[in-house]
């Protein structure tokens, strides 16, 4: 005989018991999307949490006693799974989404000092702006326009052919390419 469950599955909604079924006949989902998926079915279902673990393929009734009491706080989000281990996550939504704005943003020439962003030049950017990252490195910016579907190749942002500022001893001045009509064709 199972000992009381201390916190019972609340009632599924029915829009949560369709998510649910889905997430756990796919085959394109994460194997623990799937598993979490099907033990809070079998749960639903009237198993107990032994029999719900075994059933979705895990050994520990624990673990799902523990998904159960997760769901019924934040609902389908306890399929994720959350941070598992190591430091903390330094640049979460809210940061990734000032580098990606900012990547966005077209350079402004005598501002950032460039006509196209690089990765040291959105450093630099980031670093120097007021609402921005004091510390954040290349490899960050990299890895989160990485994770955003952006390529250096692909979202490059582009300057006028033919026409340059240049620093000079005497000042800035504009150098121009007389071949450059030519060169585009």
């Amino acid at each position: 005989m199972s000992r009381r469950q201390s916190d019972p599955l609340r009632p599924l909604t029915a829009e949560e018991r369709h998510w649910l079924t889905r997430i756990s006949r796919s085959h394109s989902e994460p194997a623990a999307h799937v598993a979490r998926a099907k033990a809070v079915l079998a749960v639903a279902a009237g198993q107990s949490y032994t029999a719900a673990a075994r059933g979705a393929g895990r050994c520990s009734g624990d673990a799902v006693a523990h998904l159960v009491s997760r769901f019924n706080r934040e609902g389908l989000a306890a399929v994720e799974p959350r941070h598992a281990g190591g430091p903390p996550p330094i640049y979460t939504r809210p940061e990734q989404a000032r580098i990606l704005s900012e990547a966005k943003r077209p350079p402004d020439r005598v501002l950032d000092g460039t006509a196209t962003w690089s990765l040291t030049t959105l450093q630099r950017a980031l670093r120097r702006a007021p609402d921005g990252l004091p510390h954040v490195s290349t490899f960050t910016i990299w890895r989160v326009l990485h994770d955003a579907g952006l390529s250096w190749q692909r979202d490059r942002s582009w300057c006028a052919t033919g026409r340059v500022l240049r620093k000079r001893k005497a000042g800035t001045v504009e150098v121009t390419d007389p071949d450059a009509e030519p060169k585009k064709s």
